[in-house]
């Protein structure tokens, strides 16, 4: 339930001009408004599962998009029936000026490519079938003039090789990015998961992830049977995770509402994972490539 100072479940991310957003609960776009963003640039809206308190902002949120004129298709990115759902919440936004493409997920993993970007789902454990998401920026490898001259690329094609392109030369010859660059170099990789229980698909999606978020529901002693029960995870299981998944930080997110005072069991899980941070609302932080 929202509480005064703390609305429902929403991520959004911001890269080169473009939005997405993680869940879309109650608050949402006051929360938006707050950060002072926007949601106009938004591309595309991932769902982690049609429990209410993640998805219960979304026909505000559609119809603030239609009031600002937007004309470009926006993906919402959920669980199998995410669009016979979606449909069902638009009753009371039924006029909207811009398309809605649907992506349904069916496998226990999926990859989605957008632009500049890649969406990694993947199914977790919960009560009904659910997602976790990681975000993943890719990063190519230093120019090396060696390789380019080994490969006979002249010189005025290396800029735009460098941007990713691919062209063609005089001779009819393809010309690739990887024929003057050097091996990829460590990306940015952002991984959300709630609404779980702790599962190796967690691990393996986090690894080496600079920022886990992750569903924290209890972290008072005695809550583990209580966890288990609903499909949750307590506090000091999301931190073993971040451990065993060698991520550089964790915020924990999706608070029972009896847990008003998060902070007060962040010692405990420190001393399982030392970079752990309560996640409250408004928390933001820029994720930058890593100098080599």
């Amino acid at each position: 339930m929202p509480l005064p100072y703390r609305r429902l479940t929403a991520c959004m991310t911001r890269f080169q001009g473009h939005s997405l957003l993680i869940d879309c609960g109650e608050g949402t776009q006051v929360g938006i408004k707050d950060r002072g963003w926007s949601v106009k640039p938004l591309d595309a809206i991932c769902f982690t599962h049609f429990h209410a308190d993640h998805i219960s902002g979304l026909p505000g949120l559609l119809l603030t998009l239609g009031n600002a004129e937007r004309t470009e298709p926006l993906l919402i990115i959920g669980p199998r029936g995410v669009e016979k759902v979606v449909n069902s919440l638009r009753i009371i936004a039924p006029e909207l000026p811009f398309p809605i493409r649907f992506y349904e997920l069916k496998e226990k993993e999926h990859r989605i490519e957008m632009d500049g970007y890649t969406i990694e789902a993947f199914q977790v454990k919960h009560n009904v079938i659910c997602y976790g998401y990681s975000v993943v920026i890719p990063r190519a490898g230093k120019f090396d003039p060696c390789k380019a001259r080994e490969n006979d690329i002249p010189m005025k094609y290396w800029n735009r090789l460098q941007k990713g392109e691919t062209l063609e030369d005089e001779n009819g010859r393809v010309l690739t990015s990887d024929m003057i660059l050097g091996k990829p170099r460590k990306g940015i990789r952002l991984t959300y998961c709630t609404d779980t229980r702790p599962v190796p698909a967690i691990v393996r999606h986090a690894a080496d992830a600079d920022l886990l978020i992750c569903e924290g529901m209890y972290g008072e002693d005695g809550k583990e049977a209580k966890a288990r029960e609903y499909k949750h995870m307590t506090f000091y299981e999301a931190a073993r995770i971040a451990k065993e998944a060698g991520v550089k930080r964790l915020w924990l997110t999706h608070y029972s509402p009896s847990l008003v005072r998060p902070e007060e069991f962040m010692g405990k899980v420190r001393k399982i994972y030392p970079n752990a941070v309560p996640g409250k609302d408004g928390k933001t932080i820029t994720l930058d490539f890593q100098e080599e």
